[in-house]
């Protein structure tokens, strides 16, 4: 890991840490609509997931997995969505996405729909202490 990793200031503007993996800060998407969580390897200057080297793509790959789980029991979702776009944010970050066949989005994707809905403090409080815990447990 390089010590000049900068997160992109948007992705800090729209989220809240949950914490660090080996590779990759953990992020909690400031949107209550949907359970969210986005992954960002600690490396300057990677756009594309073909830009991490092999042992760090084999790394996010199971970091990848660990976040789908712990989504997973969060929210006991019907499906969850995996992506790495960066059509807005060039950094590279993957997000994944709790989907429920009743969210106002389904089964589309979540980008471009409606607006944001912020935590409720507290909300966000006992869910990134939560999925920390499922982290730690993982």
């Amino acid at each position: 890991m390089t010590d000049a990793f900068t997160l992109d200031p948007r992705l800090a503007a729209d989220t809240h840490p949950v914490g660090d993996l080996a590779l990759c800060s953990v992020l909690l998407m400031d949107d209550a609509r949907f359970p969210w969580l986005i992954l960002v390897p600690r490396r300057d200057g990677l756009s594309e997931l073909t830009d991490l080297t092999p042992e760090d793509a084999a790394t996010a790959f199971e970091e990848i997995r660990i976040a789908t789980r712990v989504v997973m029991a969060l929210s006991h979702p019907d499906k969850v969505n995996v992506a790495a776009l960066g059509n807005v944010v060039a950094q590279l970050h993957v997000h994944v996405v709790a989907r429920f066949r009743s969210d106002p989005a389904w089964p589309s994707p979540v980008w471009g729909v409606g607006e944001r809905k912020p935590y409720p403090p507290h909300a966000r409080a006992a869910l990134l202490e939560r999925a920390a815990a499922l982290f730690a447990a993982a």
